[in-house]
Order: C-alpha cells, then sequence, then structure tokens
C-alpha cells in the first residue's frame, strides 16, 4: 500500500490539472498589423480558472473572419488586399459563450527591396 499512495497522489495531481477550466480567452497579437500576401499567426490564449494562461489553437477555437480565410490559427490574406483592416472573431468551442472580435489593421507601407547592411545599423568600433 505504501508503494500505491506515490501514485494515487501523481493521478490525484494530473486530473487537477487537467480539469482546470477556461475561464476567458484574449488575443495576444505579435504585430499591430497584418501583412498582405501572407500568413499571419493570430494568437489566442485562454486564462484558466488557477491564473495561469494557456495558448490556444484551432482545436480550441473557432475563427472567423470578413476578409481572407483561416489555416489553423494563420489567417492568409491575398497579395492585393485592398480593404485597410479585417475583424477577426474567435470562439472557444468547448464554450461557445467565451468569444471575442477584434479589428486589426493592414499593413499599408511597402517592404522595402533592400534592407539595411549591419554597418548601416550598428555603430562602428572606435
Amino acid at each position: 500500500m505504501k508503494h500505491l499512495l506515490p501514485l494515487f497522489f501523481l493521478i490525484g495531481f494530473a486530473a487537477t490539472a487537467h480539469a482546470q477550466k477556461v475561464e476567458s480567452i484574449h488575443f495576444h497579437l505579435y504585430t499591430d498589423s497584418l501583412k498582405k500576401g501572407t500568413h499571419n499567426y493570430i494568437n489566442v490564449d485562454g486564462k484558466l480558472s488557477n491564473g495561469r494562461w494557456l495558448p490556444l489553437t484551432a482545436k480550441d477555437i473557432r475563427f472567423t473572419t470578413d476578409y481572407g480565410r483561416f489555416e489553423g490559427n494563420e489567417l492568409v490574406l491575398p497579395e492585393n488586399t485592398t480593404v485597410a483592416f479585417v475583424t477577426v472573431r474567435a470562439e472557444l468551442i468547448s464554450d461557445p459563450s467565451l468569444r471575442l472580435e477584434q479589428k486589426i489593421w493592414i499593413k499599408t507601407i511597402p517592404n522595402p527591396d533592400v534592407l539595411p547592411s549591419k554597418e548601416d545599423v550598428l555603430p562602428k568600433k572606435r
């Protein structure tokens, strides 16, 4: 029986860890604007009942948008995008009452053809 006590403790701890419920969901975007013609990762995290954060994937979240299409957590925008922003909606699959909506702007300034060199960016040593 002494040998089974640690096993029961581990099973109980694992069950408690898995039993945490997502109480709210939040966008935690990596950028302030989306890029045209590319995959843009849309990060949604769930706040658990124990206060910890859990990254959520398309297995947990139902994503919808008014422009572009989703592939998993990635919003794919066409290269010839003409809208200024998109509205992204995220809904927790296990609890559809937990949902959010966010307007995300699309980058309008084109990427430079040539990036600055190391010498252009870093100060020279004396």
